[in-house]
């Protein structure tokens, strides 16, 4: 099925019902982003929506997570047309993931985090685990986190910084998250369909 945004009908995610594990829950919904976080013009148009919340809010750096970093170029471009960051030259940034799965940002780009103003930048926000590890993250090196994008978010909110997020819980049908031990498919015996994370989906 396909979803339109409320907030914009021509940005679009496909979603598939079945029974997906994630790195921290289970869900009853597969949301691909993939359109978004790939085609340019629909990733201009999901940073356009984004970047109307910062029209007041300085911004220095993005830090971008789960392969969001062109929709991350294009809501640079959007702030640095808009309010208090016009011309500004907004730095657009991935952390690295070691093999302990800790974020980390190496030296070269260390600067463009300590003593910055941060927005940080995520495709899918299901219990929030992953948006706390970079909070932590951005807070280590420096960095003052002002605000959190996603492209779909099950929750308002983390460490009481609100999520923008172009959809919500609310734009999916019954859509459910569940941690893994009270997960009612597997109670029920129902199948793992695929595991799922930033990178998309593998079959089971």
């Amino acid at each position: 099925m396909e979803i339109q945004s409320k907030r914009n009908k021509k940005i679009v995610v496909k979603i598939v019902p079945g029974h997906f594990v994630t790195s921290h829950s289970h869900v009853n919904y597969y949301v691909d982003m993939t359109t978004i976080k790939s085609q340019h013009r629909m990733a201009r148009r999901a940073a356009r929506e984004l970047a109307r919340a910062y029209d007041n809010t300085p911004v220095d750096t993005i830090v971008c997570l789960d392969g969001t970093r062109i929709v991350g170029a294009f809501l640079a471009d959007e702030l640095a047309q808009i309010g208090i960051n016009t011309a500004a030259d907004i730095a657009v940034i991935t952390p690295e993931i070691n093999p302990n799965n800790q974020m980390l940002f190496r030296d070269n780009v260390q600067r463009m985090i300590w003593k910055k103003k941060v927005v940080l930048l995520v495709a899918s926000v299901t219990t929030g685990k992953t948006i706390n590890r970079a909070l932590d993250c951005i807070k280590y090196y420096g960095g003052d986190t002002s605000g959190i994008c996603a492209l779909f978010s099950a929750v308002n909110e983390v460490a009481n910084i609100p999520i923008n997020a172009i959809f919500s819980e609310e734009d999916l049908p019954k859509y459910e998250t569940y941690r893994s031990h009270d997960c009612p498919m597997c109670k029920e015996n129902v199948k793992i369909d695929a595991m799922v994370n930033s990178y998309g989906y593998s079959k089971i």
